[in-house]
């Protein structure tokens, strides 16, 4: 018994299209979309009456799949929970970048909130975190060659 791979991350989210807009700035490609409902839908996240529309996106090298998902029945009747750092659970995605410094300029010109300025761990990475759309915490790093 083994791990072959880690197939793909999901986000839930209210605003696909806002989303979507926000990774796609960010560097992915939407490699497909699709609506989806049914009895299996049903059985496999253990919900009736699950109905919903998703965006799957990826980087130009196809080996990351990232998936955001927009539940259109049953909705999630607590809205967007604002969350920190610290917050117990999957909390954030990290990705990988060149030239930090721009990537966080140009978020902050598009009102991206950050958690604080660049900052540099030892010699080998600088590091940002922000919060993207519907408070999904995303950190940037880029190792320092």
């Amino acid at each position: 018994m083994k791990i072959n791979r880690m197939d793909h991350i999901s986000i839930n989210v209210n605003d696909l299209s806002k989303a979507k807009e926000f990774f796609v700035d960010l560097g992915l490609e939407v490699k497909a979309e699709w609506e989806m409902d049914g009895e299996l839908l049903d059985t496999v996240v253990g919900m009736k009456g699950v109905k919903t529309s998703c965006v799957g996106m990826g980087l130009p090298d196809g080996l990351t799949w990232l998936e955001l998902v927009k539940y259109l029945t049953p909705s999630d009747e607590k809205g967007i929970q604002q969350t920190f750092p610290n917050t117990l659970g999957i909390r954030h995605i990290c990705f990988a970048v060149e030239d930090l410094k721009t990537m966080v300029a140009h978020l902050k010109r598009k009102g991206t909130e950050t958690f604080s300025e660049i900052q540099q761990y030892e010699e080998r990475y600088r590091l940002c975190y922000v919060r993207g759309p519907e408070g999904i915490i995303l950190e940037l790093a880029e190792e320092i060659k």
